[in-house]
């Protein structure tokens, strides 16, 4: 393949497709290109000289199509699209695997930078910085008073048990990837388990709401776009939250492989993010506490996934051999984080 094209697209199918679903669309030969940084499902920007749109698809060789499911993310992007919620404005949903081998959907290409570290956000400087992380936390805000219903996602997800579904999801996982002792784990996993708190009224969750989740541009430094719906569902809408405080936490790790935003000049500190959250949604933020320390949790568990394939040699690459020094870090944040309230 070509870097024009590249694997898991094809893009004389993708035209035939396109011509007859939506006529005049493209006007030209396409191009394609691998959008680097996706952890899970395969991004890929698609051109013919005078548009973008942006194909989304399950990585090459999926098995479980429920991990990789493209008609659920297409459905998502598409009832939110008319909301004051910044989603790519969807183009088509494929769910016939003869054209590209897997499910896949298209929408537009939206400009945009995904911040994925302190470094990449430095020379915004520290008011635009701050501005764009509180930006994040509003947004997180309009997305959570959508009323699901109104958009047609009432029967998304199964909110009741939410929480109880998710530790025991992480657990397992877990357990899948375990071969080595790992201090603290099972105590944060119990203490999570007896603290379970009680839900608010169900939301439209995202599941991976963080700062390189979303594109950011334009003269006023705006959220353009949320992208990488893969783990929404109808659920508690704290664990976005908790996820996003995690990921604005200094890990006190230099050099992690893994990285969060903290330590850039200007960034609002999680308490911030916090109180802005609860001000701005009205709702009741008390427990927010435990939903950082399941979002450490969580993290911890991916980590050893990761780290675990990669003792299989399953995984290659830079940074892999260090993932595992990480995951006692996400421990031990998590515990002092439910110590500490």
């Amino acid at each position: 393949m070509s870097p024009d094209h590249p694997p898991g697209l094809d893009l004389d199918r993708l035209r035939v497709l396109l011509d007859r679903e939506r006529p005049g669309l493209v006007t030209g030969p396409l191009s394609g290109r691998l959008i680097e940084g996706g952890r899970s499902n395969l991004t890929y920007a698609v051109s013919d000289g005078a548009a973008r749109w942006v194909v989304r698809r399950p990585p090459l060789g999926h098995v479980l199509a429920t991990a990789h499911d493209m008609r659920r993310e297409h459905r998502v992007i598409n009832a939110l699209h008319p909301t004051d919620v910044p989603v790519p404005r969807p183009v088509l949903l494929c769910e016939d695997e003869e054209v590209l081998g897997a499910p896949f959907y298209v929408m537009e290409f939206v400009e945009g930078t995904p911040y994925r570290t302190a470094e990449q956000l430095a020379p915004l400087g520290p008011e635009r910085t701050r501005a764009a992380v509180l930006n994040l936390v509003d947004t997180l805000v309009g997305l959570h008073a959508v009323d699901p219903a109104e958009v047609g996602l009432g029967d998304f997800g199964r909110p009741e048990g939410f929480l109880d579904r998710q530790l025991r999801r992480w657990a397992k996982q877990l357990d899948a990837s375990r071969n080595r002792d790992l201090a603290g784990i099972d105590e944060l996993h119990a203490t999570l388990g007896r603290e379970l708190p009680r839900s608010p009224a169900p939301t439209v969750v995202h599941g991976d709401y963080r700062l390189d989740n979303v594109l950011i541009g334009g003269e006023g430094d705006e959220i353009r776009a949320i992208l990488d719906w893969e783990m929404s569902t109808l659920g508690d809408p704290l664990t976005d939250l908790g996820l996003l405080v995690m990921y604005s936490s200094p890990l006190g790790m230099p050099d992690s492989p893994v990285s969060t935003t903290a330590q850039a000049p200007g960034h609002p500190a999680p308490a911030e993010l916090i109180e802005r959250y609860a001000a701005r949604s009205g709702r009741d933020v008390t427990t927010v506490a435990w939903y950082t320390a399941f979002a450490w949790f969580k993290l911890a568990v991916i980590l050893e996934g990761i780290h675990y394939r990669y003792t299989l040699g399953q995984t290659v690459g830079r940074g892999f051999d260090r993932i595992g020094d990480l995951v006692p870090v996400f421990i031990e944040h998590g515990l002092t984080t439910l110590q500490k309230g």
